[in-house]
């Protein structure tokens, strides 16, 4: 180890001396690095391959022995003839696909399989020619300095470059410095700046977009022995380069980025952190681990901001270690991807950045994945984990004094990427909407070819099924009806695939809500569809028990009818989950459909209750529907497969007619209820509806002592009247009064709030809440411009 590289750092973080004691040095001329680089290249190959792993040992049996058929797979079927075209048959070079990406992965995972101790080729030499004369191949037919990019840009500038130069550090000892040198030019061809676009200079590069660039970066530094090329992928983090204007580690008020509110937005409008935030946080805990200690280590003194992430916008959409479908974008369509894998993502590096940070957060984050791990009873983390990823975890579970750190339970509104995480005792409620901020939807590359409603307001329930999601829910479930949504019933067509991605603009402006102490809150969406046939004003009350769903002002225009859907459940391939409706059980055969117009209550085994305080024309179904993967996605390196999938749903649906004028909707979900509950609450069900109307809509919530509305303009009910369009949430306490605002709609400065109850002595208030006046009435001015639809709050105690 040089002595440039700092002992003191090395032994706080506790990386550098572990990574090169756990590397195999087989591959190396002489038994340690010369220098710098060779040791962060070691390094590298540590992290990548588990380092001096005991192959021995059951808990690897599963990691070794998938790599293992991968990788044989890809030597078997690589064509090897004097002239050939491609290297694999599936994967012409011909066309402008992405082809010659891909075939730089299946390189990487012959060259990780045989650097890494007990696969099927370890320290193969003929796999190690096989891979020489590949990149050989490649370099010479599809990927060098002097070809132009065509089609996605990503797989020039991200996918194969990556690719490639993990190749090259994976496959040093057989590759001599001509050839890493040649492979070279074309990174430096195609990812010259780690801050830029390559094919639009103008374009700064953002969020994980950014990380992927300065991983490849580093590692052609390494691997070139260029340390220009290293300060560049690290000041990339920081945006040295232009004063931090497009740092990872600064909060964001616009654009992509980690916003104070815990939201991460990616591609401009979308709340994207189950993907491209994993992409990002990943990319960080593998940079911190490579340059800590080194000349080139990351000192950047806001780099809490990634890792105050973890738990401000990663932790709070992780349920029993998934990874909520409704920050993932258009990845939800990838057979090969879902819930469960984004969550062992996550998992995965928030390990390795505990293996990299001062504490708190070392430990913090290992009881967080201790947790994720251990309550995935659908996936095993374990069975499908990389080596270095099943080394890390062994440790941590097998440490008694890192204790599981469960999942909080809290409610929490992340106002700059309209989305809400209700999280109770043994279930957790996620509303995924969308304004004139942020996108219904992205399809695009040949994805999402169905997402037309994941953004107006559907609705996800997470309980004891943990494969609700991840059963082959999205290329089965009807794509017309998700859950919480209201829309027309005329049919749409798939979006084709295209070179680029695409998002669908949302025109509405009042949508959010008020968090109430982290505990409850009011949620509402004014739904314009997306070609403005469809409009309803929507709320969700979300309290202790339940979540009240409230519509109003229901239009349609089209001459379809329209429908708020109440549930769409995926009973899986031979769920007979029963229904029972105002006490009568019903049908089990599939393909029943009834309609219970009048029901006043409903509960579904496995989920929960329903209750339907003003009636409505209730429908109900039972269908077994088929689908495939590839009918969702045609993607080049993502499409799914053609194999159908069979799966039985359960919906539920409150129809409102066609070219409703000033149609409405109430139903109460209690998630988690017996069938004897829910027809309790269903004769005192607790809840009182003061208002439901395209003005205002409110509730009271006896149990919780809480009074929630939703002003769409000026109005007044629940002895609440405000000035303008706001969301409200007033508590009573014994002898206390709390009180949460906001402006959803994001069109005022400041919002008067009276409320009808007497208050004494302000004991806290937020910055932005005056008090006008306390004794039998309350009222408060709320400075509600430029704080993007925040919840203020002020807490009184009562006369």
């Amino acid at each position: 180890m040089p002595s440039r590289l700092r002992r003191r750092t090395l032994l706080q973080l506790g990386l550098a001396t572990a990574a090169v004691a756990a590397t195999d040095l087989r591959h190396l001329p002489g038994a340690l690095a010369a220098d710098e680089f060779d040791a962060l290249r070691l390094r590298w190959l540590a992290l990548s391959t588990g380092g001096a792993i005991d192959p021995a040992d059951p808990v690897y049996a599963t990691g070794l022995a998938r790599l293992s058929t991968d990788a044989v797979n890809f030597r078997d079927t690589m064509l090897t003839s004097a002239d050939r075209t491609a290297l694999w048959p599936d994967l012409p070079l011909s066309s402008a696909s992405g082809n010659f990406s891909i075939s730089y992965t299946r390189l990487r995972t012959m060259a990780l399989a045989r650097a890494t101790r007990g696969t099927a080729v370890t320290d193969d030499q003929a796999v190690g020619e096989l891979i020489v004369s590949a990149l050989d191949f490649l370099h010479a037919k599809a990927y060098n300095e002097t070809k132009p990019e065509t089609g996605n840009w990503w797989f020039w500038e991200i996918g194969a470059p990556r690719a490639l130069t993990e190749t090259c550090v994976f496959a040093y000892d057989v590759l001599d410095a001509t050839r890493v040198s040649t492979y070279l030019k074309a990174v430096d061809r195609f990812v010259p700046d780690p801050n830029r676009r390559t094919n639009s200079p103008n374009l700064r590069e953002t969020g994980a977009n950014r990380v992927d660039k300065a991983v490849i970066v580093a590692l052609r530094g390494i691997l070139g022995r260029t340390a220009a090329k290293v300060v560049a992928a690290r000041d990339a983090l920081s945006d040295v380069a232009e004063a931090g204007r497009n740092s990872v580690f600064k909060y964001v008020e616009s654009g992509d980025g980690f916003y104070r509110d815990g939201s991460f937005i990616q591609h401009g409008n979308l709340a994207y952190v189950g993907t491209y935030g994993n992409v990002a946080l990943s990319g960080v805990a593998n940079l911190f681990y490579l340059l800590g200690g080194s000349s080139w280590e990351i000192t950047d003194p806001n780099r809490v901001v990634i890792l105050d992430a973890v738990e401000a916008s990663f932790a709070p959409f992780m349920s029993n270690g998934l990874m909520m479908d409704c920050v993932s974008g258009r990845a939800i369509s990838r057979e090969r991807a879902g819930d469960h894998r984004h969550g062992h993502g996550t998992t995965s590096s928030v390990l390795l950045l505990a293996g990299g940070v001062e504490e708190p957060y070392a430990s913090r984050f290992r009881r967080l994945a201790k947790d994720w791990i251990s309550s995935d009873r659908l996936n095993d983390y374990l069975a499908e984990a990389s080596i270095p990823e099943i080394a890390r975890a062994k440790a941590v579970l097998a440490d008694p004094a890192v204790r599981p750190l469960p999942e909080a339970l809290r409610h929490d509104q992340f106002h700059n990427q309209d989305r809400v995480v209700h999280r109770r005792p043994g279930w957790t409620f996620a509303i995924a909407m969308s304004s004139r901020r942020m996108a219904r939807y992205e399809w695009g590359n040949g994805e999402n070819l169905r997402g037309w409603y994941v953004g107006d307001g559907m609705t996800y329930l997470y309980n004891d099924d943990h494969g609700q999601f991840n059963d082959a829910f999205w290329p089965t479930v009807d794509a017309m009806k998700l859950p919480g949504t209201t829309v027309s019933t005329r049919q749409r067509a798939p979006h084709a695939g295209t070179s680029g991605t695409g998002t669908i603009a949302a025109y509405a402006d009042w949508v959010g809500g008020a968090s109430y102490r982290g505990v409850a809150g009011a949620v509402g969406m004014h739904l314009i569809n997306h070609d403005k046939s469809v409009q309803a004003r929507k709320s969700w009350f979300c309290v202790s028990d339940a979540v009240v769903a409230l519509g109003a002002g229901i239009i349609g225009t089209d001459g379809h009818p329209v429908a708020t859907i109440v549930e769409n459940r995926n009973l899986h391939a031979d769920g007979t989950d029963a229904l029972v409706i105002d006490g009568a059980a019903q049908p089990m055969d599939h393909g029943w459909t009834a309609e219970a117009g009048g029901a006043t209550w409903a509960h579904l085994e496995g989920t929960g209750g329903y209750l339907f305080p003003n009636g409505g024309d209730l429908h109900a179904r039972r269908e077994e529907r088929t689908g495939s993967w590839r009918e969702i996605n045609t993607g080049n390196d993502t499409g799914g497969s053609t194999t159908p999938h069979s799966r039985r749903y359960l919906s539920l649906w409150l129809d409102h007619g066609s070219n409703p004028t000033a149609a409405g909707y109430a139903y109460v979900l209690l998630p988690g209820a017996t069938i004897e509950r829910t027809a309790e609450l269903a004769a005192d069900s607790g809840f009182e509806i003061l208002a439901n109307s395209a003005t205002v809509q409110a509730i009271r919530a006896a149990r919780d002592r809480l009074t929630l509305a939703n002003f769409w303009t000026v109005a007044a009910a629940g002895g609440i009247t405000t000035t303008g369009p706001a969301s409200v949430v007033v508590g009573l306490d014994p002898g206390m009064l709390h009180v949460a605002v906001s402006d959803p709609s994001r069109t005022q400065q400041t919002v008067r709030v009276t409320i009808d109850v007497p208050a004494r002595t302000t004991i806290a208030t937020d910055p932005a809440v005056t008090v006008v006046a306390t004794g039998r009435r309350l009222v408060l001015d709320v400075a509600v411009g430029g704080t993007r639809g925040a919840t203020h709050t002020a807490s009184f105690t009562r006369s």
